[in-house]
């Protein structure tokens, strides 16, 4: 049981979770993005598989793993575009329509990519760092990766640095907050919406490219199932917060890898068993995260502490999510 703790923990393990956490990061932060500016895009389930599908198609058919991404995020740009066309301009319901839109794109992509089912294809090359690379311990942890491990780490920082620390994030954080005082200041709230949807559906359409290019790679039905209603998860486990979003694709990927390893330690256990467990324990998380039994848990802590703890732990949506708002 130790050496399993050990390799679930060893600078190998945490890499690859580093990289394969990837698509999640994009998926997760893309609908932060969108539900920051007030909009749910619950097509994200649909948006990534159609991603995959084309991404990997497009790929295949130009021989560039470039044109395979930008298709992939056109799609999930197209895919947002329905949301915020019937969400803000016909005012119509939000989650109906990412429901609706999710089942379309999950029916697309196996009708559509039925003859690219188990295909050989081109995938993302590895590129480390020169020199970074081989510094003891950090090189490996975050130097050898690609370069769409390398562009995940960027989205992380860029989203945080884009929604604290400059005027157009503030206005992006008003708009999902406070519609109506935005306006009054002078934003126009229905173009920013518009903008930040269609920029959240491209990020998740290319992380289902990054799925059939990066990580499991190739095509086949249902080929990321299950890994949007992670992402849309992930995103109220982290609060809305770009840092704390990460950290909670980070931990999933860290519960897939430990159910890899833990496999091997209790033989007896059906095979089926250890690659779901992540699923339903990330969603326990969610629950206890959010639930009285923490703050009671946090009562006992020291004060400053147990502040800090509650609004790391603690999440709450924008005030403006799913709001119609009317710009006159």
């Amino acid at each position: 049981m130790l050496e399993a703790l050990l390799a679930i923990l060893s600078v190998t393990t945490i890499s690859s979770v580093l990289s394969a956490s990837a698509p999640l990061i994009f998926a997760s932060l893309g609908e932060t993005l969108n539900e920051r500016a007030g909009v749910i895009n619950l097509s994200v389930e649909g948006s990534m598989m159609l991603g995959a599908m084309v991404g990997f198609a497009a790929a295949q058919s130009s021989d560039s793993v470039i044109v395979g991404f930008l298709a992939s995020m056109v799609v999930g740009a197209l895919m947002a575009a329905i949301v915020a066309f019937g969400s803000i301009t016909l005012k119509r319901d939000q989650v109906a329509i990412g429901f609706v839109l999710t089942l379309m794109g999950i029916e697309l992509s196996s009708f559509l990519g039925a003859p690219f089912v188990r295909q050989p294809g081109p995938r993302v090359g590895p590129l480390p760092i020169p020199g970074l690379v081989d510094i003891p311990v950090i090189g490996p942890l975050l130097f050898d990766h690609d370069i769409i491990t390398y562009l995940s780490f960027l989205l992380i920082i860029g989203m945080w640095l884009w929604f604290y620390k400059t005027q157009p994030g503030l206005k992006l954080r008003g708009t999902g907050e406070r519609p109506e005082a935005a306006f009054a200041r002078g934003v126009n709230v229905i173009r920013l919406r518009y903008m930040y949807t269609l920029m959240g559906g491209a990020l998740i359409g290319f992380s289902g490219a990054a799925f059939s290019l990066h990580v499991k790679l190739g095509w086949a039905h249902r080929h990321t199932e299950g890994f949007g209603w992670i992402a849309l998860a992930i995103v109220i486990f982290g609060g809305w917060h770009p840092l704390r979003v990460a950290f909670g694709a980070y931990l999933f990927g860290l519960l897939r890898a430990a159910a890899t390893t833990l496999q091997p330690v209790f033989p007896a256990v059906p095979v089926q068993v250890f690659p779901l467990l992540p699923f339903p324990l990330m969603i326990l998380t969610l629950i206890i995260f959010n639930s009285s039994a923490l703050d009671r848990v946090l009562s006992y802590l020291p004060l400053n502490l147990r502040r800090g703890l509650a609004g790391f732990l603690r999440s709450h949506p924008p005030a403006g999510l799913g709001r119609y708002f009317e710009q006159e």
